[in-house]
C-alpha cells in the first residue's frame, strides 16, 4: 500500500493559479519577443534581455507548478514531490520573479502610460510587469501558506517526553 502525501486543501488552487498566470506571461512575452525580432524595434538591449528573462521565468514556473499540481492530485510520495522540494522551489521562484519584476519596473520607468493606446508597447510592458508582480505575490502567498501549514501540523504531533526516558 502506497502512502499518500497530505497537502493543505488550498495548495492545488495556488499552484493552478501560478500555472495560469505563467501561461499568460509566457504568451505575452513570446509575442513581444517575436514582434521585436521581426521588426528590430527594441527600445533597448536591456528590455530585450528582460523579456527573455520573463519568458524563461514563465516556462520555469509553468513546468514546475504544473508538475507539483499533478503530484498533489496524484498523491505521489517521492523526493521531488516533497514539501521540502516545494519550499525550495517556491523560494527560488519568488526570488526570480521579484528580481525580474523589480528590474522591469526600473527599466520601464515606472509610469502608467497616460494617454497611450491600449495596444502600445508601454501598456504591453506594463502588463508584463503586472503579471510578474502577480506571479511574485502568488509565490509569496504559497510559500507563506506552506510554511504556516508545516508549522501548525508539527504542533499537532507533539510527543510526550516520557516516551524518551
Amino acid at each position: 500500500m502506497v502512502a499518500k502525501a497530505h497537502y493543505h486543501p488550498y495548495h492545488p488552487y495556488m499552484f493552478a493559479l501560478m500555472t495560469f498566470c505563467a501561461l499568460a506571461e509566457l504568451g505575452l512575452t513570446a509575442f513581444l519577443i517575436t514582434m521585436g525580432n521581426e521588426h528590430h524595434s527594441w527600445p533597448s538591449i536591456r528590455y530585450h534581455s528582460l523579456l527573455i528573462l520573463f519568458c524563461f521565468d514563465a516556462v520555469w514556473t509553468m513546468i514546475f507548478s504544473t508538475a507539483y499540481l499533478l503530484w498533489m492530485i496524484d498523491g505521489s510520495v517521492h523526493v521531488l514531490a516533497s514539501i521540502a522540494s516545494s519550499v525550495i522551489w517556491l523560494v527560488i521562484t519568488t526570488i526570480v520573479w521579484g528580481t525580474a519584476s523589480g528590474v522591469m519596473h526600473k527599466t520601464r520607468g515606472g509610469h502608467d502610460c497616460p494617454g497611450a493606446p491600449a495596444n502600445s508597447r508601454c501598456r504591453q510592458s506594463l502588463t508584463v510587469e503586472a503579471l510578474g508582480w502577480t506571479e511574485f505575490s502568488l509565490c509569496v502567498l504559497a510559500l507563506g501558506a506552506t510554511l504556516l501549514w508545516v508549522r501548525l501540523s508539527r504542533r499537532r504531533y507533539v510527543s510526550d517526553s516520557r516516551r524518551f526516558v
